[in-house]
């Protein structure tokens, strides 16, 4: 049994494209499906999240003093002070935290404390 050692010399052969018959689409043609898969993602995916941030930003920026926020941990607490990005908490009487402004989930204006039953 003889081994040829000419495959050697036909590898670009193999690895060159199909001959086609010229009836090929245009490229604008092929690269449509991809165009129209980014355009979806953006409506779907990415505009409604950048829309929600932004809801999100305009929320923790509107906090004011008296407000009864609800922190991430699910910490309810009335506003007692605000520094750059930071805010203080009353909890209860006497209890004071401070906690990230961006941890703020939510937001009852002006809602005075409610009493325990």
């Amino acid at each position: 049994m003889m081994f040829d050692l000419n495959w050697v010399g036909q590898i670009p052969l193999l690895m060159a494209p199909a001959a086609t018959d010229g009836n090929a689409p245009p490229a604008w043609v092929q690269i449509l499906p991809l165009v129209i898969l980014f355009v979806l993602m953006y409506f779907v995916l990415l505009r409604p999240q950048m829309k929600r941030q932004k809801e999100t930003e305009k929320l923790i920026q509107s906090v004011k003093t008296g407000d009864r926020v609800l922190a991430a941990g699910g910490i309810y607490g009335t506003v007692a002070n605000l520094k750059d990005g930071v805010v203080i908490l009353k909890v209860a009487d006497n209890v004071k935290i401070e906690v990230s402004r961006a941890s703020i989930t939510s937001v009852e204006k002006g809602s005075e404390e409610k009493p325990t039953s």
